[in-house]
């Protein structure tokens, strides 16, 4: 597989081979929905918490006698079918969202992502990205150079000035192939990847 080589004002000066394990694979969607709706599914935390019929504030006088109302019998207000009572089913604090994926399943599916990026023209190869200042501007101006407004980049090394400089872009994100997620991947319109980075992509996905 050959990928382009984009130079600083974003242009295709010739190709660079890559790994057809890694970016050369069949589209598999089951899987890369699997592999994404699993990222998401993991990074929920159990914040929520309803109460049952035992935790809300009630009386635990019965609200109007048994017979003669014409009305169904009620024991107490905290029952779940009265307004403010307790829920049947509450959410819990503790509540666990996780999804079991296997490793070897999460690495066939991102490589199966960045296979179609490659495809659709969305994923690019760059010699590197540097900037001399953590200035935000500075980086800003070269992604427009490259004519990119969206993008993911790769990196094979991330130092302070890139990521104090990408931070407050909001369509801009840099990170080490060890962080590459499959959401991001499939969010942003474009990837670059660095030509080491490609290297350490065949190291942990092929």
């Amino acid at each position: 597989m050959q990928l382009e080589l984009l130079n600083e004002q974003g242009q295709a000066t010739s190709k660079v081979d890559a790994p057809d394990t890694v970016f050369a694979r069949d589209y598999n969607e089951a899987l890369v929905h699997q592999v994404v709706v699993a990222f998401q599914a993991n990074a929920r935390q159990g914040t929520r918490a309803q109460k049952d019929r035992e935790q809300v504030h009630h009386s635990t006088k019965k609200p109007f006698r048994q017979k003669g109302t014409g009305r169904a019998r009620a024991g107490m207000t905290s029952s779940p079918l009265w307004r403010g009572g307790g829920r049947i089913f509450p959410n819990m604090p503790d509540e666990n969202f996780s999804h079991k994926l296997n490793k070897k399943m999460y690495r066939a599916g991102m490589a199966a992502i960045l296979s179609q990026l490659a495809r659709e023209g969305r994923l690019a190869v760059v010699d590197s990205i540097a900037i001399e200042a953590p200035k935000t501007k500075l980086l800003a101006a070269k992604f427009k150079a490259m004519g990119l407004d969206s993008v993911l980049l790769i990196s094979d090394v991330v130092d302070d000035n890139l990521a104090l400089a990408s931070r407050n872009l909001a369509n801009v994100l840099v990170v080490e192939p060890r962080y590459a997620d499959p959401l991001s991947l499939v969010h942003y319109k474009k990837v670059l990847v660095t030509k080491a980075a490609v290297e350490q992509l065949k190291e942990m996905l092929a």
